[in-house]
């Protein structure tokens, strides 16, 4: 199943290319519901403390059939991270997260740990504003369509990425080896239909980016 979660942070509706299908579950955290609202997508369910909304969204939420769960204001996990947990609960195998990637730095790499996590349980997840999208990485390959972004960038997790190939690139890459504090694989450029991108050893993320 997959699952759409709409969060915090600036969205750019021009610049999103993902839109969830009938079936998918559609997921607010907290103030993400009036990006779902903005973008005209209904809610199956709203997660958080509600600071942002108050009650008018859980009544409206709740009018439409959704489902509403509210949690303490002091709390161990972000709204971002309740709303994952219960995708996954509810047998998401496949999560894309809509904001997350600009407001707040604490909460921007809070939501880039949370795709490190579902990566490592093999979940696959992607976050995107409309202006960025970031997937992690780790022994594996990906191929990615070029779909807009004119910014491709490979940045580490690990101190090293052994064994990067970068294929369908401006700057190819082949059994490269990525330093996380020296960065040399930042603003590429996907130049035909899809990309590959690969790691052999290692954990990175993968992001493609447009400016203003």
């Amino acid at each position: 199943m997959k699952a759409y979660i709409y969060t915090g942070g600036d969205i750019y509706p021009d610049g999103l290319c993902e839109r969830p299908s009938a079936d998918d579950l559609r997921i607010a955290a907290d103030g993400g519901y009036l990006h779902a609202r903005r973008l005209g997508e209904r809610v199956d369910l709203l997660v958080g403390d509600l600071d942002s909304l108050g009650e008018t969204a859980a009544a409206e939420v709740k009018a439409a059939g959704g489902e509403v769960i509210r949690v303490p204001a002091e709390k161990d996990e972000t709204d971002t991270q309740l709303a994952v947990h219960e995708a996954v609960r509810r047998g998401a195998d496949e999560i894309v997260i809509i904001g997350g990637l600009s407001g707040r730095l604490d909460h921007t790499l809070s939501n880039l740990a949370i795709l490190e996590s579902l990566g490592e349980h093999r979940i696959v997840a992607r976050i995107t504003d409309g202006r960025n999208r970031v997937r992690f990485l780790k022994n594996d390959s990906l191929l990615l369509a070029n779909e807009g972004f004119r910014y491709l960038s490979l940045v580490a997790v690990d101190e090293k990425c052994r064994g990067v190939g970068a294929e369908g690139v401006k700057y190819p890459l082949t059994n490269a080896t990525l330093h996380r504090t020296n960065q040399f694989a930042v603003s590429n450029e996907i130049i035909g239909p899809a990309a590959l991108i690969s790691v052999k050893r290692g954990r990175m993320y993968v992001i493609e980016s447009s400016d203003r």
